[in-house]
């Protein structure tokens, strides 16, 4: 509990936030790296998603290629690349990292999006005269979008906790406390960049939570039923029923 508070304090210091090297610049690049990451990723893993999910063909090959990425290791990868691009591309090679990384979790909520639409309705679709385009832009995409962005942010949340490794290689980030205080056994330091890390994932899934809730189409979102409200002033409304007759009555007829 000691060194959790010590962390926060090293957090809330405002020494912390000035200057080239503070938290602020830190959290900018960490989110940099991020953005141009995920928007590269979905540059390819869109198109490929849509036209497989669309088509039904090369599922078994994006499956087998997602699989692989994700078994790379994310580090000896960053190291790889680094060391065949050279030590005056490192920013480039660490974008490839985290683009390989985030690519199979777009694909997959791409192409899931589209498989996990009713047949029927492509059917019906077709048979009001659409075409395969309009069918694409019209149905396809507007009903696989929720799918999609919880791709993006299941990739948005990997790509920002991988991203501390780019302060192996000098290039910044959250990740920098980490290492730094490591080598120093600064410990707070270190948990404070962890938690710094995590509180930035956390605000980012909420964020791509409420915008998945909103992606779902108007048409598509269950609705509660409210309870019908009874007419008293016509008592027939109440109960629908006919009455029985009384047993006199029955005897009468």
């Amino acid at each position: 509990m000691n060194l959790l508070g010590e962390a926060v304090n090293w957090i809330l210091a405002p020494e912390q936030w000035q200057g080239a090297n503070s938290l602020l610049i830190m959290l900018l690049q960490h989110l940099g790296y991020t953005a141009v990451a995920v928007a590269l990723a979905a540059l390819i893993g869109i198109p490929i998603g849509w036209w497989i999910g669309h088509t039904g063909k090369g599922r078994e090959i994006a499956v087998s290629i997602s699989g692989l990425a994700r078994a790379v290791p994310s580090f000896g990868l960053l190291i790889l690349l680094v060391l065949l691009f050279g030590v005056l591309h490192k920013p480039e090679a660490a974008i490839l990292t985290f683009v390989l990384l985030a690519v199979p979790s777009i694909l997959a909520g791409a192409y899931t999006g589209f498989e996990a639409i009713d047949r029927k309705t492509l059917d019906a679709a077709r048979a009001v005269g659409m075409t395969e385009s309009e069918i694409l832009r019209k149905v396809e995409i507007p009903l696989g979008l929720p799918l999609l962005v919880g791709g993006l942010r299941s990739a948005i949340l990997q790509v920002v906790a991988t991203v501390t490794i780019a302060a192996y290689v000098n290039l910044g980030g959250l990740g920098l406390p980490i290492i730094t205080g490591l080598n120093l056994r600064r410990y707070d330091m270190v948990l404070g960049g962890a938690l710094l890390v995590a509180v930035l994932a956390l605000v980012l899934d909420l964020l791509l939570a409420g915008a998945q809730k909103l992606s779902v189409p108007h048409g598509t979102r269950p609705t509660k039923d409210k309870p019908r409200a009874a007419n008293t002033d016509n008592p027939r409304s109440i109960n629908q029923s006919e009455p029985e007759s009384l047993p006199n009555e029955r005897s009468a007829r």
